[in-house]
């Protein structure tokens, strides 16, 4: 020590600083809670972003979609309903395509509620007619194209497809906002983990901290060295929580493909998704460095 106040205290620098602190890397509790905490954000985040991917496609998919029922009983008049709704439809300008839905379709679509055979053929089904428009399927246009249709198909009904799925769409947002919660939370429980182990180490180191304060050390330079040993606890940890989090969710993606539903496979995960997960414990060490910094120089000023 005598010869580290000769020097302008440069050993207190790099690994020689480090080693005032004698404890073994992974051996203490830190790196593995910041590995939890780095697993957990990684899960919460990539859910997140998987349902914002989700609900960006289906807006998109569904923003121009149209579904056209012509609800009448009788066989005949629901066909001359439809084919005189598919020509005045098929000449307006604000339908990009069209496409009447063939009965077998709609029959294989509501099977699963009313069953198949004579059960099917006692129910009247009704005739579907499925647009794309060219721009959004907003209320404007939806009432023009029903007074076009009101004389021509008076049993015909116009639906949006994305008021459909607008209690769905509101779900996943309630769950996006959820999971970014979830990660504010945990960020903030790693801060305060950082906090305890750093107040905990000072107490620990309290009388070695005083000897180079003495040989003049300053807290700047302390303070270096309780960053150098959260920085290696931090890196080790937010790798381990790296791997972990990737793998849950790796797995997580493969049960939900297997699942084979179109607005399920819109939320897959892009090149840019996984980026943002990977800089995950880039974060995390620089939350873990920060506030290890700020929390053992307020407590050198106290000591003082």
């Amino acid at each position: 020590m005598a010869r580290a106040v000769e020097r302008g205290l440069a050993p207190l620098r790099g690994r020689r600083a480090a080693q005032l602190l004698p404890r073994a890397r992974l051996g203490g509790p830190m790196p593995w809670v910041i590995a939890i905490m780095v697993a957990l954000t990684v899960v919460a985040a990539g859910g997140g972003l998987a349902l914002d991917n989700l609900a960006d496609r289906a807006r998109g998919d569904l923003a121009g979609g149209v579904t056209v029922q012509i609800v009448e009983a009788d066989p005949a008049d629901r066909s001359e309903q439809t084919r005189a709704a598919a020509e005045i439809l098929g000449g307006d300008g604000a339908v990009a395509k069209m496409r009447i839905v063939p009965q077998s379709e709609v029959a294989a679509l509501v099977e699963p509620w009313l069953g198949g055979g004579a059960e099917m053929e006692a129910v009247p089904l009704p005739a579907l007619i499925d647009l794309t428009l060219t721009g959004d399927a907003d209320p404007a246009t939806l009432g023009r194209l029903r007074d076009r249709l009101a004389e021509a198909a008076p049993d015909a009904r116009l639906d949006a497809q994305s008021d459909w799925l607008a209690p769905v769409l509101s779900a996943v947002s309630a769950l996006r906002w959820m999971a970014w919660g979830l990660i504010a939370l945990l960020a903030a429980t790693s801060a305060a983990a950082v906090w305890l182990a750093a107040r905990n180490a000072l107490g620990a180191n309290r009388d070695t901290i005083e000897i180079v304060h003495l040989l003049g050390g300053n807290d700047d330079q302390i303070a270096c060295i309780f960053q150098r040993s959260i920085l290696l606890d931090a890196a080790a940890g937010g790798a381990l929580g790296l791997l972990a989090g990737g793998a849950a969710v790796l797995v997580l993606g493969a049960q939900f493909a297997l699942l084979d539903s179109g607005l399920v496979q819109g939320g897959g995960l892009g090149s840019g998704d996984w980026i943002i997960l990977g800089s995950i414990p880039l974060f995390a060490l620089v939350i873990a460095v920060y506030t290890a910094r700020m929390t053992v120089l307020a407590s050198l000023k106290k000591m003082l």
